[in-house]
């Protein structure tokens, strides 16, 4: 049976991985249509050449770009802007929503795929690290596949078993950029530096987030929800290798880990083709290029974001929305060289520090504090 996909973000490293499996597995899969922000000079000619007649650019608002656009590209059926995206997710032909769009924006599209009652394959984590407790009220079980790799190998490691049977889910961390950098270096990192992630080729945001390790934060907020464990029960550990993607501990001692060399192609597949697993050549893990694998805690000097996001996941509410909104903005500064790297987690401390708790947001206060959250931090001193 061919499955019909709806790819959001689609020029990003997730889309990118996605057209490699695409080529590979094109007698079981069909593009219903994709997505992206802005990128139309890399979208609409990969649409013609995979054949897919529907294309969202939720960025592009400017009429006469429009315009020109569609004259560029007279083959293609061509929608602009969020709301249209959420309308082709609420009425076209498709059996998985591959939600790859990077950041908050990516909110809507998850609640639409879930409404439609579609399969979503989430590679978005603040889908829930904002609205987790509207997802966990909406989803149906199983409707809900991980694409991150970390979710991924906790997906696959879970299994059937019964979550009474599990202690602790384990979320290993590459460590980032600056696992080993002195600490009184830290003042003089640049965006260069801080984009050069040691073990996978990732957009800007993932990359920089790993550098702080907030992407981790991100992601023990994101386990919650998914498997539906208190935070008690989850933990990140640096595993510089990036070899094992997770682990889970059971209630009996035993350790169960997914591995493999770092490459997204093979949890995209795996969303995709589960419950089956489908041959492929795309990743192969030699195990003994691999002899030496480490294990080391997150040193809280080196990596406040992610204390301080675990704080804000036992907060819940609002308050991961808040931190979201400032993380991203503070990032922004730091890679146009406004801020330093280490203005960074001062920065979004003191806009959670003056941010008012709402227990139980609804996704129009959640996406309307994203916004207002951004552009103040955005507008802040340090």
């Amino acid at each position: 049976m061919v499955k019909k996909i709806a790819l959001l973000g689609a020029t990003g490293s997730i889309g990118t991985s996605f057209f490699e499996v695409y080529e590979e597995q094109k007698d079981r899969l069909k593009l219903s249509f994709v997505a992206a922000h802005q990128s139309y000079q890399k979208l609409c000619p990969l649409a013609i050449k995979y054949g897919v007649e529907t294309v969202a650019l939720t960025g592009i608002t400017d009429l006469s770009e429009q315009k020109y656009i569609r004259q560029s590209f007279p083959e293609l059926k061509l929608y602009f802007g969020e709301s249209e995206l959420i309308r082709l997710l609420e009425n076209e032909d498709y059996e998985i929503g591959l939600n790859a769009i990077g950041g908050s924006s990516g909110i809507g599209a998850t609640f639409a795929i879930l409404k439609r009652g579609k399969k979503l394959a989430l590679a978005n984590k603040e889908s829930l690290v904002m609205g987790g407790h509207l997802v966990q009220k909406l989803k149906q079980p199983g409707q809900i596949i991980p694409v991150d790799s970390e979710h991924s190998a906790i997906f696959q490691a879970l299994g059937q078993h019964p979550l009474s049977e599990v202690k602790k889910l384990i979320i290993t961390a590459s460590g980032g950029a600056f696992r080993t950098l002195p600490l009184n270096e830290f003042a003089s990192i640049t965006p260069a530096m801080a984009l050069k992630h040691p073990n996978w080729d990732m957009g800007a945001k993932v990359t920089l987030d790993s550098a702080t390790m907030f992407n981790k934060a991100l992601e023990v907020m994101e386990a919650h929800w998914l498997f539906d464990l208190p935070y008690a029960q989850i933990e990140a550990v640096i595993h510089p290798q990036s070899v094992i993607h997770s682990l889970v501990q059971f209630i009996d001692g035993s350790l169960l880990a997914q591995l493999s060399s770092p490459d997204m192609k093979l949890p995209i597949l795996y969303a995709l083709s589960y419950p089956e697993r489908w041959n492929s050549e795309l990743v192969q893990t030699d195990l003994l290029a691999h002899k030496d694998m480490s294990f080391q805690a997150l040193e809280s000097a080196r990596y406040p974001l992610y204390y301080l996001g675990l704080e804000v996941a036992q907060a819940g509410g609002i308050m991961p929305t808040i931190m979201n909104a400032a993380a991203e903005a503070a990032m922004q500064l730091f890679l146009s060289e406004t801020i330093r790297f280490t203005d960074i987690h001062p920065l979004v401390e003191r806009i959670i520090q003056a941010s008012e708790q709402i227990p139980d947001p609804d996704l129009e206060t959640i996406i309307a504090c994203n916004k207002d959250t951004y552009a103040k931090t955005l507008a802040l001193d340090t």
